[in-house]
């Protein structure tokens, strides 16, 4: 079978699904939605933006005038820390459980102007910083099982605010995706008695076919089993189980490949390229989960441009996911792009 030419399905092992892939539909036209591309520049600081040092956010609360990168409390938290336990179920049917936690943002930089694509490495260090030390405190709670770091880039991905920022939720049970690859990622190291992603990574590396980019620490490949256009996984080339095990030259690796990837993403369509970012790593249940392989997610949804974005609709909401471009094609192309971002002066 060639797999770069024809229908065929690929298994993700980190969650048991299954996609399909068509490779030779990426030769039909193009006639249906087409986004609008912002293209005004941003400001340095903009009085407006709640998220800007020293302005009053949406709750009342006001910022200080913080020089680097800033944490607070979500002022309108999905998890919130008092919620009483409660349970419900109504015939096995209707099941319902009361859920606690913590959501906070963490400001990337003063900047308003800034994305991490644009943010020096050491700034972005700062970033890592700031990660492994919110991974360190909520995971510490006795109740915070699982501590969800994330970044929602563009209003196309639902970002309310353009300012550089994340977010960081703390669940008192562990959500479903990351349960799931737990599940997988177990079940491996039991069958195997090694682990799942330290051989991916490896097979990848060996291979070239989906490689991205790559540093001392980090490699950045198209995941073989990838469901969005150009998605990719970011993951250590050792095995590290969560953020909190970097040491000082993985930190700085682990900026420079996120860099790195977010110039060639924006370089890929000169656009200010959107998606969800987040990280998966071992559960703060107080359990050692030898067989969790600390790493990032991307999730970008532009399809052919800037302007044509996939959506998840008919068979891939009632059936299974289901791409076009192969990933083989996808990392290709990004790995055809420059790290010298299109926006720098000449």
């Amino acid at each position: 079978m060639t797999i770069s030419s024809q229908p065929h399905r690929r298994l993700n092992p980190l969650t048991g699904e299954w996609l399909l892939v068509s490779p030779h539909r990426t030769q039909r036209p193009w006639q249906g939605k087409v986004e609008s591309v912002a293209t005004a520049s941003l400001p340095h600081y903009d009085p407006a933006c709640y998220l800007c040092p020293g302005n009053t956010r949406a709750g009342g609360e006001k910022n200080p005038a913080y020089d680097s990168t800033y944490v607070f409390v979500n002022d309108y938290a999905s998890l919130l820390p008092d919620t009483q336990a409660s349970e419900s179920a109504i015939n096995g049917l209707l099941v319902s459980s009361a859920e606690r936690g913590i959501c906070r943002v963490l400001c990337f930089s003063p900047r308003h102007d800034l994305t991490l694509a644009r943010m020096d490495t050491g700034s972005i260090e700062r970033v890592v910083d700031a990660w492994m030390q919110q991974y360190a405190e909520l995971g510490a709670i006795d109740y915070i099982n699982h501590v969800q770091i994330f970044e929602n880039r563009g209003d196309t991905m639902g970002c309310s605010n353009p300012h550089p920022h994340g977010q960081i939720w703390a669940n008192q049970t562990v959500p479903l995706l990351v349960e799931r690859e737990g599940f997988y990622q177990e079940d491996y190291r039991r069958k195997k008695n090694c682990c799942m992603l330290c051989d991916y990574v490896t097979l990848e590396l060996d291979r070239k076919e989906r490689v991205v980019l790559e540093n001392d620490t980090f490699a950045v490949v198209v995941p073989f089993w990838a469901v969005w256009p150009f998605e990719t996984l970011l993951l250590p080339k050792m095995h590290i189980s969560d953020i909190g095990k970097l040491e000082p030259a993985h930190k700085a690796d682990l900026a420079d490949a996120m860099r790195r990837l977010g110039i060639r993403y924006d370089n890929l369509f000169s656009t200010s390229f959107p998606y969800s970012m987040g990280i998966h790593q071992r559960p703060t249940d107080g359990k050692s989960h030898p067989h969790w392989h600390f790493h990032m997610h991307y999730y970008p949804p532009l399809l052919r441009s800037a302007t044509v974005k996939k959506f998840m609709v008919g068979y891939e909401m009632l059936a299974q996911p289901q791409r076009d471009i192969t990933p083989e094609l996808a990392a290709e192309r990004l790995r055809g792009c420059s790290e010298r971002h299109y926006a720098d002066p000449a």
